[in-house]
Formats: structure tokens, sequence, C-alpha cells
């Protein structure tokens, strides 16, 4: 595992005027219960914002222009995968992944948020939640990362 590389990653964490955070239910059966922040790869020749924005409004519905960046990417968040899951997850190139992450204010409501926005959908369902409530909403293995991302974000939202 050690030999593996970290796939490039770029999340974000969106709060609306309510200051509350944007989370959706994974469709996936694994990870079925458990909620998350937009979040996927980095393609090759983009930058983590673009990324961050890209994953947001394909994940989401929500545009580049419906968000005030106020914070992120000067630093990446890394997590392993569980064993169970190595050599199952991106085709067993990757032991994890080391993540950009970006804070953001939502300036639409909730009418414009579109889960179908791209096929295939990756929620089933979104809420608006407490900064502080994330940590216990995400599958156990990334729980750390959001740790973190609350306690450097969340004085700011």
């Amino acid at each position: 595992m050690s030999e593996l590389p970290y796939r490039l990653c770029a999340g974000f964490m969106l709060v609306n005027d309510d200051g509350l955070v944007f989370v959706g239910e994974r469709i996936n059966k694994a990870a079925h219960g458990f909620w998350q922040m937009p979040q996927g790869g980095i393609d090759a020749g983009e930058d983590p914002q673009t990324a961050a924005l890209r994953e947001l409004e394909e994940e989401t519905g929500v545009r580049a222009d419906q968000v005030e960046i106020i914070a992120g990417g000067d630093r990446t968040f890394k997590y392993d995968l569980p064993p169970e899951l190595l050599g199952r997850v991106w085709k067993g190139k990757y032991r994890g992944q080391e993540q950009y992450w970006y804070l953001g204010r939502f300036s639409g409501s909730d009418a414009d948020i579109d889960l179908g926005a791209h096929d295939p959908a990756e929620f089933q369902s979104f809420r608006w939640v407490d900064v502080q409530q994330l940590p216990e909403l995400i599958v156990p293995f990334k729980r750390a990362v959001y740790e973190e991302l609350v306690e450097e974000f969340a004085p700011l939202i």
C-alpha cells in the first residue's frame, strides 16, 4: 500500500446564507447512509480550484457564478483507503486521496440544486447541516479530513 500514490482530488464546502453546509447522501450501496460534500478527481492539466468548481456543478448543479470563494487551496488533506477497499476502488491504482478543499458561499436557492445534473448522479438527496456535524456524517475513513476541514473553515463561515 505504501508504494501506491494518492489520487489528486478537489472538494467544495458550500455554505448557504444561514451558515449551513451542503451535504449529499451517497447513492452507491457501499456508502449508503453516509453524507459528504462535493468532491472528485482533478483532471490532467486542471488546476484544483477549477476542478472543485467543476465537481460542485457536476454533483449539485450549482454554477461557479453562484458561488463566492471564501478560502481554500492553500494545502492538501490526505486519507488512506481502508484495507478492504484497496485494490477495489479506482482500479487499484491509488492508496487514498490527496485533496484540495475550498470554502464558498452559495448565492442561489435550493431550487438551483440539481442532483441529476451529471449522469450518473452521485447523490440521492441533500440537506444543509451545521458545520460541526460534518465529521459524524462522513464514512469513517474520511472522518479525520472532515475534522481538519471543520477546524480550518468553521471560523470563516
